[in-house]
């Protein structure tokens, strides 16, 4: 492929059941877009609608040269459906955004320009947020105060889609689960360098919201693995090394105890402390071998992909002088 058909910028959006915004999502993108001068595409990516969602792409598809429609056999989740749409786009530049209208295109050259100021990621933060107070809006905040802390990585919303990344960037991680709400903490893991922008955000103006309360759940799990990439992606050993240790010293200082308790005379079969100190001694063991296993698991997760555990933002090569 030529490098004059590929274009400068992509947009990816994850579709689950959008038939009716769709045609006026599609309308708000390319009248956001065409007049920036640049080329573009939109990657919609249906995720296994059970609507007309999937037709109604087709439709678009045919009256719009620009747009790009990827169709999942099934529903398979957000993050499955972004990751689709980034192995499907080919923009040096790459915005996402939800396809319920609810991010408004208009913000779209706003990222840009802050993008190009040297940023590898631009996260909307939707400081007037156009939704429930309790249902959403609660457990957002705290949700989004929650990711802050554990990351690291200080933004305001977390939750909001809509970003603009280079495509550098998006090759180098891998989207599991849902890991998509995550991204800026992956990214942060990666090196990149991150920036927030106030965006504008509307209230839902047809269907219902895909979201309920069972997510706060899936965003615990996430959170977790998320830090513990963070902090022992490439060190496993430092975790569950010292777990195992510590365990294994407790039990050996138990066991030394009740030995000099057993040599003075003393019954020890029937205390709980020989319990205790038997289950630290083989907790220890075997939180020592997960570590052992998972070293073994990295090397080879890392070696097997080519992967290498740092990323370079530029080399500089000096020059002889005269």
């Amino acid at each position: 492929m030529s490098s004059a058909s590929v274009p400068d910028l992509s947009i990816v959006v994850p579709l689950f059941n959008e038939e009716e915004s769709l045609p006026l999502l599609v309308e708000k993108l390319l009248l956001a877009l065409r007049p920036l001068g640049r080329s573009f595409e939109l990657v919609l990516v249906d995720d296994g609608s059970s609507d007309r969602t999937s037709e109604v792409l087709r439709h678009q598809a045919a009256g719009a040269p620009e747009l790009v429609a990827v169709l999942l056999r099934r529903n398979y989740g957000q993050t499955a459906a972004m990751a689709a749409g980034f192995d499907a786009s080919r923009g040096r530049l790459i915005v996402t955004l939800d396809g319920d209208l609810q991010n408004d295109p208009a913000d779209i050259p706003m990222l840009l320009e802050r993008l190009e100021q040297g940023y590898d990621l631009v996260s909307g933060w939707r400081h007037q947020r156009q939704d429930h107070a309790v249902s959403r809006l609660l457990p957002s905040k705290i949700a989004n105060a929650l990711i802050a802390r554990v990351t690291g990585v200080r933004l305001h919303d977390y939750g909001c889609s809509l970003k603009a990344y280079r495509r550098e960037l998006v090759e180098d991680m891998n989207l599991y689960g849902e890991l998509h709400r995550f991204l800026p903490a992956l990214a942060f893991i990666e090196g990149a360098r991150i920036a927030e922008v106030k965006v504008n955000h509307n209230a839902r103006q047809f269907g219902q919201s895909k979201y309920g309360i069972d997510r706060t759940f899936r965003v615990l799990m996430d959170l977790f693995t998320v830090w513990f990439m963070k902090r022992f992606l490439t060190r496993p050993m430092y975790v569950f090394g010292f777990g195992g240790l510590s365990a294994m010293a407790i039990g050996a200082l138990l066991s030394a105890y009740l030995l000099m308790v057993k040599l003075g005379g003393a019954e020890i079969g029937n205390r709980p402390l020989l319990l205790v100190a038997v289950l630290a001694l083989i907790t220890g063991v075997q939180l020592f071998c997960f570590g052992l296993l998972s070293e073994v698991q990295m090397r080879t997760y890392h070696e097997s992909q080519g992967r290498p555990i740092y990323r370079i933002r530029e080399t500089l090569r000096g020059s002889l002088s005269g």
